[in-house]
Order: C-alpha cells, then sequence, then structure tokens
C-alpha cells in the first residue's frame, strides 16, 4: 500500500471510494438518494478535475498497486489553519488501519505546507467518524447545524495542534469598533478573500456576538437567512461547504 499525491489519473478510483464510502457511512442517516445524488454532484468529472488542480487542495490516495482504496481531501489557503473536508476508505478496506495511515500523512504534508493547526468536521451522526478523530488527538470544540437538501443537521468540530498545543490558546482578545471581542481562531468559515472567526464578547464563549472578518479586522459582518457571512466593510463572503456545495 502507498500513499501518494493523487493525480487526474485517480478520478474513477476516487469516485468509486467516494461512493462507496458515502452510501456506508451516511445513507441510513442521510437517505440513500441525498447521498447518492450528493457524490454525483461532489465527485463528477468537472469539479474533481478542478479540485485536483487547485493549488489550495490537497488529495491523497492510498492505493494497492493501481486500486485507489482511501483517499483524503484537504484545504490549506495559506491562512494559519487547515481543513480536513473528507477522508474516505473504501468499507471492504476499513478497520486495518489504513484512515491511521492516511490521516497522519495527510496531517503531515499539511503541516509541512505551514498549517498550525488541522480541522475536521463530521456529523453528530457519523459515531465511527466522530471516534476516530477523537481517538487521533482532536478536541471537539463546538458544533452547527448545516443544512442537507433541506433538513438540517448538527455537525461536530474538531482541532488538532500539532505538537500537543491546546485548542483553548486559540481563543484572543481583539479589540474592534464594537468593543472588545474574543476571537474563536478554531471556529472558522472559509472566506472569499479570508476566513471569518467566531467572535464572542467573553473568553469562555458563552455569549456569541457574531462573526470577525480575517481580511480587514471588521466585526462588521452579517449572516442572511440562508446563513451566508458577508463583511459590510470588504465584501467578504462565507464560501460554500463541503455539504452545501451540492445543495446551494
Amino acid at each position: 500500500m502507498d500513499v501518494r499525491e493523487a493525480t487526474t489519473a485517480d478520478r474513477d478510483g476516487i469516485r468509486r471510494v467516494a461512493d462507496a464510502s458515502l452510501e456506508a457511512t451516511y445513507a441510513d442517516a442521510l437517505g440513500e438518494d441525498i447521498v447518492r445524488t450528493a457524490a454525483e454532484e461532489w465527485y463528477q468529472d468537472e469539479r474533481l478535475a478542478d479540485r485536483l488542480d487547485d493549488d489550495g487542495v490537497q488529495y491523497l490516495v492510498l492505493a494497492d498497486g493501481d486500486e485507489v482504496v482511501a483517499f483524503s481531501e484537504s484545504e490549506f489557503d495559506g491562512d494559519a489553519a487547515a481543513a480536513i473536508e473528507w477522508l474516505h476508505v473504501h468499507p471492504d478496506y476499513r478497520d486495518r488501519g489504513f484512515g491511521v495511515r492516511l490521516l497522519e500523512r495527510t496531517e503531515a504534508a499539511l503541516t509541512k505546507s505551514g498549517a498550525n493547526r488541522i480541522e475536521g468536521r463530521v456529523l453528530a451522526a457519523n459515531d465511527e467518524g466522530n471516534q476516530f478523530y477523537q481517538a487521533h488527538g482532536y478536541a471537539r470544540t463546538g458544533e452547527h447545524s448545516v443544512d442537507v437538501a433541506g433538513n438540517d443537521y448538527t455537525e461536530h468540530l474538531y482541532v488538532k495542534v500539532p505538537g500537543g498545543g491546546s485548542s483553548a490558546e486559540l481563543t484572543e482578545r481583539v479589540e474592534t469598533a464594537a468593543g472588545p471581542m474574543f476571537v474563536a481562531f478554531d471556529e472558522r468559515e472559509r472566506g472569499s478573500k479570508a476566513p471569518f472567526y467566531t467572535a464572542y464578547r467573553n473568553e469562555n464563549r458563552e455569549s456569541k456576538y457574531g462573526f470577525y472578518c480575517a481580511n480587514c479586522q471588521s466585526i462588521n459582518t452579517s449572516m442572511d437567512s440562508m446563513g451566508r457571512v458577508h463583511c459590510e466593510d470588504c465584501g467578504n463572503q462565507r464560501k460554500a461547504t463541503r455539504w452545501d456545495s451540492s445543495y446551494l
């Protein structure tokens, strides 16, 4: 078994693994039709080719000869945080340590690229996925609601700080036009220009204020009824997430 960077020649293998893994993991929770539609749209030729060519996206595959049996899809745009969007192992190859091996190589590659923390997100309904992150040094830092085909589901947020640092260290007091805020740098939303981070009125994160725009250091942000975050000062906008990329 070899872990390596994915190429365009791996597209069929990636799709095959994604189809089988998504069905095995999410069909009961989300429904087979939703899972099938998501897999078809996420891993269609054009989108997958664009992702493989994107310098901010990292695809690693674990292959048995020419056969892809697992892959990870991560994003790192030069900001401090990298995000593991997906880590899929074909159901026929699970429980052999391949997921752990792929995770370790993914973390190493992201850290080498300059990330000082790594994020993971898992639907609450995915018990195995939640246990996987918890067993490998990821701290659960919160949760939020995601819309999947018109239904709300809870997604758990995880963060790992390479070198054993604590996620608690990622809360920073920031002076803003609305007064002092405590910005949670482990609660990130991707933006079109730079990330958005959750801002709280107190250090223990009990009173949420809104979002802090990393592009212009402004707290003057808003969220519409569809969950789209927008910075009123610089025009930074929240980018689609891995779930709503199929259903916007």
